[in-house]
């Protein structure tokens, strides 16, 4: 009986699910990639992997995608996919540069969650109300996007001091706001390139110098969806929507709306993530300079397993990536090759322990193949510099896509009423 008793009490874990890992080991993951991280930039000379600058341009590049991954995670929690997030910034970058050269920044800031939302309405209209094909709606307002903004800018901006038919004038920038004293000292510190030490001084002053008032408000929106989502009731009814919306209605939830609202945020974040690439990081408004970040962002999103945190990690590596090629470029991305080989090492170690024999055997194979890369170069084709970025995507997806998991109606069609 006692027997019965104490196996009742202890936890069974579900069948193919995780552990979730606690702080401390967060944490000493971290401090090894850190410090892994730091061994390859000794041994390499590139020390500009983790400057101030780097760090800060690597923030600066990944807060657009994140948007629109935080976008995705909002419409997806809800059952809805959003194919249309690349559009949605589209409509951000040209409201947010067409009011912010006429009545400042943050008016700017303002009308391109606005644009975003238009967007994300259209999605929540065509999708939850007439139940078409979630993709099918996606692609289209992607190409009703670019083709709306080009037929505006003929009229708002050609012809203006400053703009054409392509581009709009320039926008007056946002403030930035630099620690004294703190940034200048963290900055000394990293330029000594000592093990680890530099390299944490570099990452935290790349957060205290020349940072936006927009990247902060954006960094804030990741802390605060994880609460309205997963701590309030509105959350919850929410993401119940996402997972079976037959069962929600049948308890009262208005799946409709609550779709409704989750896709029109949805458009607005993604609309913000356009208005930061048109006012914080050009400072202007040019035709397809979204470069496909929509989509970069929904893969963040599946990276991170529709989580907050998870999604924010995959935009900084991204963002990481991306700004290696503009800071040192061949260099930089010459320095990945070896960190990559060494990762695979330990993969090769892990998957032994795992008795996975096989994928131990290609993991060894590339790992072989990168240390040579690696040595007997001394850079690599800028051609390989400019893909890293999207390489890099690729390769996460394909490394964490067997620990992934949807919500379970996300994409499923829904009609009213089907829980009555």
């Amino acid at each position: 009986m006692s027997t019965s008793k104490s196996t009742a009490a202890r936890p069974v874990p579900l069948k193919g699910g995780r552990r979730t890992l606690s702080l401390p080991v967060v944490l000493l993951i971290i401090a090894g990639a850190l410090a892994l991280v730091s061994l390859v930039r000794l041994i390499s000379g590139a020390n500009d992997i983790t400057s101030v600058g780097q760090v800060a341009g690597a923030l600066e590049l990944a807060v657009p995608i994140g948007l629109a991954g935080l976008g995705g995670l909002w419409a997806e929690r809800a059952g809805v996919v959003n194919i249309g997030l690349e559009g949605m910034m589209v409509l951000g970058t040209w409201f947010g540069a067409w009011a912010g050269f006429q009545w400042g920044p943050w008016m700017g800031v303002l009308f391109g969650i606005l644009g975003g939302c238009l967007g994300g309405l259209l999605h929540a209209v065509i999708t939850v109300t007439f139940g078409v094909n979630h993709i099918v709606s996606g692609v289209a307002i992607n190409i009703l996007a670019v083709g709306i903004t080009r037929y505006l800018s003929n009229f708002a901006f050609d012809g203006v001091q400053g703009g054409s038919s392509k581009q709009s004038p320039r926008v007056d920038p946002i403030d930035k706001i630099t620690i004294p004293g703190l940034s200048d000292w963290l900055q000394d510190l990293q330029q000594q390139h000592w093990f680890l030490i530099s390299d944490i001084a570099g990452i935290l002053g790349g957060l205290v110098t020349g940072l936006s008032l927009l990247t902060v408000v954006a960094l804030l929106l990741i802390p605060a969806t994880w609460w309205i989502l997963w701590r309030t009731p509105f959350g919850l009814r929410l993401r119940s929507c996402g997972e079976s919306p037959v069962a929600a209605e049948t308890l009262g939830v208005n799946v409709y709306k609550y779709k409704y609202i989750a896709v029109t945020v949805s458009g607005g974040l993604a609309g913000l993530g356009g208005a930061f690439l048109a006012i914080v990081a050009t400072g202007i408004y040019q035709e397809g300079q979204t470069g496909g970040r929509g989509y970069i962002g929904l893969a963040a999103m599946i990276f991170g397993n529709w989580m907050p945190g998870g999604m924010a990690l995959g935009a900084g590596l991204f963002g990481f990536t991306d700004s290696l090629k503009l800071r040192g470029g061949a260099e930089n991305v010459h320095a990945m090759l070896l960190l990559l080989a060494i990762l695979l090492v330990i993969a090769v170690f892990w998957q032994l322990y795992r008795k996975k024999y096989v994928a131990a055997m290609i993991s060894a194979a590339v790992s072989a193949l990168l240390f040579t890369w690696y040595f007997l170069t001394d850079q690599v084709p800028s051609q390989f510099v400019d893909a890293a970025p999207y390489v890099t995507t690729l390769l996460v997806l394909s490394l964490s896509a067997q620990r992934l998991r949807m919500p379970k109606a996300d994409g499923v069609p829904y009609r009213k009423g089907e829980g009555k």
